[in-house]
């Protein structure tokens, strides 16, 4: 019988919040970008998830265009809007040369992982995976990778699993024929456990606001 009840209570739920879902259609001056589908909160539906160029843009200099993305449910084959977000999606003319810009959005194994990568300059590519699960009613950030590379001198990379906590520090040094003499640093790698006191949700997370202090030393990232 509890049983019975447990499942009710879901499916009374579900129904009720399908209910209160605005319906879907792309905003005038919107143009998509990307499309991908797979079930978020394990009911066995795919839901969608569509990135769109706005027709704003950035507060900041950028000349490109603000970049929104929305999950969307689908009910009795209607699109309603689950989750909308304008804050984690680089804009359409980020970096150095936009054109090499890369961006990806997957669902696999019930999670949503937004893959991005852009040059700071002629040498510096900036790369982040950050990965989201459905829980307790909202998305949370569960994993973040960013890295840091250069074309010659420097491969640097931070991930951190929020589950378990498990943090990994990896800095790879190189020589480079540049013409000029260079003393390389000794490569660094360190794994250490960092909790946090709560999981970020999907909608209050910042992008590289968050600092981690790397035990035992001066260093820290930012995620």
């Amino acid at each position: 019988m509890k049983h019975f009840f447990s499942f009710f209570a879901i499916i009374f739920f579900s129904a009720l919040q399908s209910q209160e879902l605005k319906d879907f259609t792309i905003p005038k001056g919107y143009k998509k970008i990307l499309e991908t589908k797979g079930d978020l909160d394990k009911d066995g539906k795919d839901e969608t998830v569509l990135v769109f160029n706005t027709d704003k843009t950035p507060d900041s200099e950028s000349p490109g265009l603000v970049r929104k993305f929305y999950i969307l449910k689908n009910v009795n084959g209607k699109l309603k809007i689950w989750k909308e977000n304008s804050n984690l999606i680089f804009d359409s003319k980020e970096g150095f040369y936009p054109e090499s810009n890369e961006l990806e959005l997957n669902i696999k194994n019930n999670y949503l992982v937004i893959f991005q990568s852009y040059f700071s300059n002629s040498r510096h590519t900036v790369t982040s995976k950050n990965t989201y699960r459905f829980q307790n009613g909202d998305f949370y950030l569960i994993g973040a990778l960013v890295k840091f590379d250069d074309t010659c001198e420097f491969n640097f990379s931070d991930e951190i699993n929020f589950s378990t906590g498990k943090v990994i520090v990896d800095e790879q040094y190189s020589e480079c024929d540049s013409g000029y003499e260079r003393k390389v640093p000794k490569n660094y790698y360190k794994e250490f456990t960092h909790k946090l006191p709560k999981l970020i949700k999907m909608n209050e997370y910042k992008m590289g606001k968050n600092e981690i202090k790397i035990p035992n030393s001066k260093k820290s990232f930012n995620f």
